[in-house]
């Protein structure tokens, strides 16, 4: 049986195992590569993507529940060619060290402030994606500056 969603904007009809971790379909098969297998069994957050908008790990679900869904990963976060604010205040901070775990960290963040444009620093430090490197004071500091990005896009706007 087909399963039809989306990633990235684009159509998809799979017709392999419906049981797959979508984590595997979005690399091997969609060559979203910025989706990171980090523990397999959802803990970490390197796998981070959004399904109709809301984080999810994608490790711990099967490819039979993106059925009639958006999938967006990291390389469909940017708006075309304007980077998300999340992704431009990563870059300016400097935020990765190693960077293996950052598309799970970016789009972690991208799905509270949606949820929440103006979080406390309590909810910032409520995401629970890892770094196994500690750039968290880095993270934070991001955020802030793309909650400040985003105040200042709305004003001029």
């Amino acid at each position: 049986m087909a399963i039809e969603f989306t990633v990235n904007g684009k159509s998809i009809t799979f017709s392999g195992d419906p049981a797959m971790p979508l984590l595997w379909y979005l690399r091997d098969h969609a060559r979203t590569t910025g989706v990171k297998y980090g523990c397999g069994v959802g803990a970490c957050g390197a796998c981070t993507v959004h399904l109709d908008g809301s984080a999810v790990r994608s490790c711990s679900i099967p490819v039979s529940s993106a059925a009639g869904h958006a999938i967006t990963t990291i390389e469909g976060l940017a708006d075309g060619g304007t980077l998300h604010a999340l992704q431009k205040a990563w870059i300016e901070v400097d935020v990765p060290q190693c960077g293996y775990c950052q598309a799970g960290q970016i789009m972690a963040a991208a799905d509270l402030l949606t949820r929440t444009p103006e979080p406390s620093d309590q909810q910032i430090a409520a995401l629970t994606n890892l770094c196994r490197c500690g750039t968290y004071p880095r993270i934070r500091k991001a955020i802030r500056l793309a909650v400040s990005m985003n105040q200042t896009a709305k004003v001029t706007s």
